[in-house]
């Protein structure tokens, strides 16, 4: 098995000689991972995986091997778990790294975005919220917390800042499952302008991992987007959580 996983042919994209070290020597769990992610390409998306039992047989190595091999892949979003067992999951959703809403970016992959309310509630704005929407320390702002979806399926978890004053009339004319960009720009004829965008990988919190139906242990990216309108004035504050096994961000480079 060592000799057939070492003279792998590199494709691109890929890590080079599937990742293994100049010597040679690979943990065994890994040369099973790499024999059955040639499986997943045989079998295609949705295609169902044989059982631990009868992948350890088929591979000559213990089970406790092929678990550790599937854990990797299912991290990694190759792999999903369904009713019937585990299956070959579709591409990762591309998200561009834009000020294009969450809602057109999956639609151009041809999925079905949709959002589902967590809740949407008043409070006074503390000071460390205050400069980055442009409100003052104390003045009513909205939270917006809604699971992200695609064709049904929870891919994360997003929760929107706003001042009250930019948007009095959220909790009566907004439509929690549309696009909260189509509705600023549509019914309040706000434009963004600009932002500024952070992205980190962290764990959920039991609290999202439970919202978004993912175990704690699986990697989250994690985007803090501060927006400005058309005018250059702060708008928003949006704290976005995607699963790591589901999507990838996209963005093109220019010379400054």
């Amino acid at each position: 098995m060592e000799e057939q996983t070492r003279h792998q042919p590199h494709r691109p994209g890929r890590p080079v000689r599937s990742g293994i070290p100049e010597h040679g020597r690979i943990p065994k769990y890994y040369a099973v991972k790499a024999r059955i992610a040639e499986l997943l390409d045989e079998l295609g998306e949705g295609g169902l995986l044989p059982t631990e039992r009868d992948l350890a047989e088929r591979y000559e190595v213990s089970r406790e091997t092929v678990r550790q091999a599937l854990r990797e892949l299912l991290l990694e979003g190759r792999l999903r778990r369904s009713g019937r067992g585990t299956v070959v999951a579709g591409p990762k959703l591309e998200q561009p790294l834009s000020l294009a809403s969450y809602t057109e970016g999956v639609r151009r992959q041809g999925r079905s975005p949709g959002r589902h309310l967590i809740g949407l509630e008043q409070f006074p704005c503390p000071p460390d919220l205050a400069a980055g929407i442009g409100a003052e320390p104390g003045e009513p702002v909205w939270h917006l917390e809604r699971v992200l979806l695609a064709d049904d399926e929870r891919v994360g978890l997003e929760s929107t800042y706003i001042r009250v004053a930019r948007a009095p009339r959220l909790d009566g004319d907004f439509q929690p499952d549309s696009s909260f960009y189509g509705y600023l720009r549509d019914s309040l004829g706000i434009s963004f302008g600009d932002a500024d965008e952070k992205l980190e990988t962290v764990l959920a919190t039991p609290r999202e991992a439970l919202l978004i139906g993912t175990p704690p242990a699986l990697p989250m990216l994690l985007i803090h987007r501060f927006s400005r309108d058309q005018d250059g004035r702060p708008l928003e504050r949006v704290r976005s959580l995607y699963r790591g096994d589901r999507f990838s961000f996209t963005t093109r480079l220019r010379p400054e």
